[in-house]
């Protein structure tokens, strides 16, 4: 058996706020909605380039799952480029985040929530403006 990496995570959410996470992690965090195979479930397919990264799916009626994110999930993150033009742009739409500086390897981490409390990290390696 062997691991080939990461495959995608799923979020799941009432109906407005599983719009709300679309437009989030679209305008936001730069995904783009792609092909879903017809489920049972209502829901979205989140792409980074041609990988499909996020799932955004329906909660069953009486499954709850607004409030904060509870367990041990704290983030998940991306590689990003434009470091630079993120940090206009979350200005620009007052999203709240916090910048890390890592010495050693020259790499920029922007942390921020998504409208459900979920952890995002944005990461940009040196010189990737």
């Amino acid at each position: 058996m062997k691991n080939l990496g990461f495959n995608h995570y799923n979020l799941r959410a009432s109906f407005p706020m599983l719009d709300t996470l679309r437009d989030f992690y679209c305008e936001i965090v730069g995904l783009c909605v792609g092909a879903r195979p017809p489920l049972a479930s209502e829901g979205y397919w989140l792409y980074a380039g041609e990988q499909g990264v996020l799932h955004l799916s329906l909660a069953r009626p009486g499954e709850p799952r607004e409030g904060p994110p509870a367990g041990t999930f704290d983030h998940v993150a991306f590689t990003c480029t434009g470091c630079a033009g993120y940090q206009a742009m979350l200005d620009e739409r007052g999203v709240d985040y916090r910048v890390v500086r890592l010495p050693e390897s020259g790499q920029v981490q922007i942390f921020l929530r998504d409208p459900a409390g979920n952890g995002v990290e944005l990461n940009f390696a040196p010189g990737s403006d």
